[in-house]
């Protein structure tokens, strides 16, 4: 089992290993929502054999994003999310996370709340006027922070709009 302490780097192709498949997902979704659980509160949820659920658990300790602590005769298993947020960290940053969290928090305000799909990529739908979209895209405060300079605007939603950098 890859145990991950903190300021270790966790084996990155054990959790993506581990993230790609999506009954895993639903067990580290189920621990994040209550962590804690043991497998027979863990299998109630998947429609699937406790000796699956038992192999998806392997595969989620050996990545070390799930920890285990007997409780009694009770194994608890819990959410570990610091290889997810090391792996997330490393492969952001270098894709520019402050403007992949501009889009999401735009995303996120306009539709008034979290989208079902909670996928995110730097191509956007957001269902909204085309005046809210332009009043957001904008705005001094957002654009500010994520074209780093305030926007320039010529003319309202159909015209032209263009950001400037100040440096």
């Amino acid at each position: 089992m890859a145990a991950f302490l903190a300021g270790e780097a966790a084996d990155v192709d054990e959790v993506f290993k581990a993230l790609a498949d999506a009954s895993r997902r639903r067990l580290l979704d189920s621990l994040n929502a209550r962590n804690g659980q043991t497998l027979r509160e863990l299998c109630a949820g998947l429609a699937m054999a406790r000796q699956s659920v038992s192999k998806h658990l392997a595969v989620l300790e050996a990545a070390g994003v799930v920890t285990t602590a007997w409780q009694g005769r009770e194994k608890l298993h819990f959410l570990n999310a610091a290889p997810i947020n090391a792996v997330a960290d490393r492969w952001l940053s270098r894709y520019d996370r402050a403007r992949a969290a501009a889009l999401a928090d735009l995303t996120t305000a306009l539709e008034q709340g979290p989208m079902e799909n909670h996928l995110f990529t730097y191509t956007t739908y957001i269902r909204t006027t085309p005046q809210r979209l332009w009043q957001a895209l904008t705005d001094p405060a957002f654009t500010r922070r994520y074209w780093g300079s305030p926007s320039r605007r010529t003319g309202g939603p159909a015209r032209r709009w263009s950001g400037w950098r100040t440096e």
